[in-house]
């Protein structure tokens, strides 16, 4: 699609007037989102440009007020991820990185689909401690990272891009299924579970896990597969590499001084984000403490973080899509968006209704660059919706509240998580939103014919 007639779609969508229901603004605004998102996903402008451009048509045609278009720059979350990107850094320099890639590596290297089966097995074990899903990528993205580099991928090198693209997006679709395994693996799950209580549906850590074992254990087991069959990385089988990786590991000797300070600075951080919630911790300020010690330490440098361009072109892009689907949200469009399509489905069979509406709502992701946001704005309306079309109540809540994290593989933006694998220098945008289609699919279909007897199975 010629960038000339995205821009003539864009300036139609403008002037039309707005669906009885949407005010101007909302309506323009959801005109300027869209037609960003359009340029990235036709490959017409890289998402740094769209987003700047749109940002800045927003302000100058007073859409938004200047505080309002740019709090996203102030967002916490934001902060986060930025931070999240330097600290990673710091396990790359010193060694640690290549250490536990290589330890990796003698465990389960004798295949690329093995390095990928262990990220998975490392997130699920320690998302339940989580209750951000944007925190855990700060340690699933160092140890995919890690393997990339010791299976011999690198950025910017086209030898075995497919490998680090494999392992990168990996760690985006083990982030989203982890964070659907448990309750507290993600900070929107117990959010859904209290909404979940208007219409009768008592979701607790136990019943959710029940629920989510089955179907998500299935993802974990098959999205692997099929990431590889889809990716084809250029390496496959290397039944020599756990001898080498052990060989490295013996010239590695024990571990340094640099490496010690990382190890103990990720056991820190790692210890204080998994009790954030009980003890009151904001997450952002124990990635700013954790930095910190890193630079008093010496092991990064200011000239280290000079050379992190791509973390401010991350910072810069998301903190503006994030504002721009943060004020559609509050303009109304989200949730009218949501009821109109939900009333559409009024006379469809209580299953064909359930199957309409989950689809809906992980379609309706393409417009948000939160998956907390999404279920505030969106859940309510289509649990409440279904219930009035006779689908049962509490698998339609569990369907839609997994759908809620496996959907955030969908695009680049629809999760704060991905954003650190985006920026690797592995996927490209086109990658990110292509691989994001397919195995959003691929997972749901997971979750609905897994899933769906399952939950029959349990909620009986």
């Amino acid at each position: 699609m010629a960038p000339a007639m995205i821009t003539a779609v864009i300036l139609v969508t403008w002037f039309v007037p707005p669906p009885e229901g949407l005010t101007i603004q909302a309506w323009r605004l959801f005109a300027l989102f869209a037609g960003a998102i359009v340029f990235v996903v036709a490959n017409a402008l890289p998402i740094l440009t769209a987003s700047v451009i749109a940002v800045a048509a927003a302000v100058l045609s007073g859409l938004l007020s200047p505080a309002k278009a740019y709090a996203g720059f102030a967002n916490g979350t934001i902060l986060l991820i930025v931070l999240a990107f330097l600290v990673a850094r710091s396990v790359v320099k010193c060694g640690l990185g290549a250490r536990i890639g290589h330890l990796l590596v003698s465990r389960f290297g004798r295949s690329t689909l093995g390095l990928s089966y262990s990220i998975f097995l490392v997130d699920g074990l320690i998302a339940p401690a989580f209750p951000s899903n944007t925190a855990r990528s700060g340690v699933i993205f160092p140890l995919a990272f890690s393997l990339a580099d010791a299976a011999g991928a690198k950025p910017g090198d086209d030898s075995r891009r497919r490998l680090g693209s494999f392992l990168m997006f990996s760690g985006i679709v083990s982030l989203s299924l982890s964070s659907a395994l448990w309750l507290t693996a993600m900070a929107a799950n117990p959010m859904g579970a209290e909404i979940a209580k208007r219409f009768g549906v008592e979701i607790g850590f136990g019943s959710w896990l029940l629920a989510a074992s089955v179907p998500t254990i299935a993802g974990i087991v098959l999205m692997p597969l099929v990431l590889y069959r889809i990716i084809s990385p250029e390496l496959t089988s290397t039944p020599e590499a756990p001898a080498a990786a052990r060989l490295a590991l013996a010239r590695l000797g024990p571990l340094r001084r640099d490496e010690i300070v990382v190890l103990v600075a990720f056991a820190g951080m790692v210890s204080l984000w998994a009790s954030a919630a009980s003890l009151g911790l904001d997450s952002t300020a124990v990635a700013f403490l954790g930095l910190g010690g890193l630079l008093a330490s010496g092991v990064l440098t200011l000239e280290d973080i000079r050379h992190e361009g791509d973390v401010l072109a991350t910072f810069i892009w998301f903190a503006v899509l994030f504002t721009l689907s943060s004020q559609l949200n509050e303009l109304g469009f989200m949730g009218f968006l949501g009821q109109r399509l939900a009333e559409a489905m009024g006379g469809l069979s209580p299953v064909v209704a359930g199957f309409a509406l989950l689809a809906a709502y992980v379609l309706l992701h393409y417009v948000f660059v939160s998956q907390t946001a999404h279920l505030l704005a969106l859940f309510g309306v289509f649990l409440d919706v279904g219930v009035k079309l006779g689908v049962p109540a509490a698998p339609l809540a569990f369907q839609l509240l997994f759908a809620t994290n496996y959907f955030a593989a969908i695009t680049p933006q629809g999760s704060s998580a991905n954003l650190l694998f985006a920026g690797s220098g592995f996927l490209s945008q086109r990658d990110l939103y292509r691989l994001g289609a397919v195995s959003t699919a691929c997972t749901m279909l997971i979750y609905l014919v897994v899933g769906t007897p399952w939950l029959r199975f349990v909620l009986r």
